[in-house]
């Protein structure tokens, strides 16, 4: 049984949201935890050590001297993980399909990993589901840098100088993300539209008010997400997108399939043919990009064509995606809480999902074959 939960200072300076809040770690205290907060670990979503301390949690360098729950964002540095006792248990968004090499150092170290994108997207495991709630601020961000980044409003306004139309925006998926920026769209007073390759989307994009454009490619995949499309299909998407991108004003696009590179949505020949002065925000633009042209962590322009790469949304609004994230940690937490400590059940269906490493193997049937490839 595990009583002690270490929460680590994030390494990556673009990274500002931290594992656990103070209100999370006071409920954690109550049910007989040793929590320990690495300095300032908090800084950047402004939760102060001293908040931490008034929670019941220690501020302090850990030391893990004792097999502990190990809290993180990201994956942490090669050189912490070697601090780290054997039989202690990481939960982070591990990253697991491009962190092969990290995840047999930490199997070869007999530390139990958790993989916290691979929660299953089951009603039971909505309220731990850590993608949907940062995807919610990446989407609502993603409408905000759109706007921003417009030449043009997006409401339509009646003035004396005349009546301006509402700009045309077009999200490109329909997921956690997608759904988020198409409400916030509408929010602004944008006309909008949405594609997706999941036919299920039609209903919800419609209960936000937006329009789903019909390209007569259907991708549902398992868990949720769109499968890859053939080459048939994707040829037939950029035909039916490339006729309608010439009218819109802006393009959202947050299209992504787990473990692959973004799927290419938005062609150089696309972007070229967008009225002057258009905007594209690239959500996708971490793993590769939905637009042949994104950069990440840029915004350039090209043929008149503004084109944004951002990097880490959720951390751009760190104090409420750091309360969610936390909550979604508390919550999967919760069930495996006993008055020993913390004990796991190997059996229970979201444990099996998000488990990465156990007891120094490798139990994850999804990473397993890459361990030879």
């Amino acid at each position: 049984m595990i009583k002690t939960i270490i929460v680590l200072k994030e390494h990556n300076p673009l990274e500002k949201r931290v594992a656990l809040d103070p209100k999370n770690i006071e409920r954690l205290v109550k049910k007989g935890f040793q929590v320990i907060v690495a300095p300032e670990a908090g800084k950047h979503a402004y939760f102060s050590d001293e908040e931490y301390i008034a929670a019941g949690a220690t501020v302090d360098v850990p030391d893990f001297a004792t097999p502990a729950i190990i809290l993180a964002i990201n994956p942490p540095d090669k050189k912490i993980i070697n601090q780290f006792k054997a039989g202690s248990t990481l939960i982070c968004l591990l990253d697991p399909y491009r962190q092969i090499p990290l995840i047999k150092q930490l199997a070869e170290a007999k530390i139990d990993a958790i993989a916290l994108e691979f929660i299953p997207r089951i009603t039971r495991a909505q309220s731990m589901d850590v993608l949907s709630s940062q995807a919610t601020i990446s989407g609502y961000q993603s409408a905000l840098i759109a706007a921003s980044s417009s030449p043009r409003f997006f409401p339509m306004l009646t003035t004396a100088a005349g009546t301006i139309r509402p700009a045309k925006v077009l999200v490109i998926g329909a997921g956690v993300a997608g759904l988020q920026a198409i409400a916030t769209a509408k929010r602004l007073g944008a006309q909008v539209e949405a594609y997706d390759i999941r036919p299920d989307a039609k209903e919800q994009v419609e209960s936000l008010g937006a329009k789903l454009v019909d390209t007569g490619v259907n991708a549902a995949g398992e868990g949720g997400y769109a499968r890859e499309l053939t080459d048939e299909e994707k040829a037939q998407q950029a035909e039916a997108l490339a006729k309608h991108v010439k009218g819109v004003h802006v393009i959202i696009s947050t299209a992504a399939i787990p473990g692959r590179r973004a799927p290419l949505i938005i062609t150089k020949e696309m972007v070229e043919s967008m009225m002057p002065g258009s905007v594209i925000v690239d959500m996708a633009a971490e793993t590769g990009g939905n637009c042949a042209l994104t950069k990440v962590g840029e915004t350039i322009e090209h043929h008149g064509i503004t084109i944004c790469g951002p990097q880490n949304l959720p951390s751009t609004v760190a104090i409420h995606a750091s309360e969610m994230f936390a909550q979604n940690i508390y919550n999967y937490l919760s069930p495996f809480i006993t008055e020993e400590g913390l004990q796991f059940d190997s059996e229970d269906e979201v444990v099996k999902d998000s488990r990465i490493i156990h007891n120094g193997e490798v139990v994850s049937e999804r990473i397993k074959p890459l361990l030879t490839a």
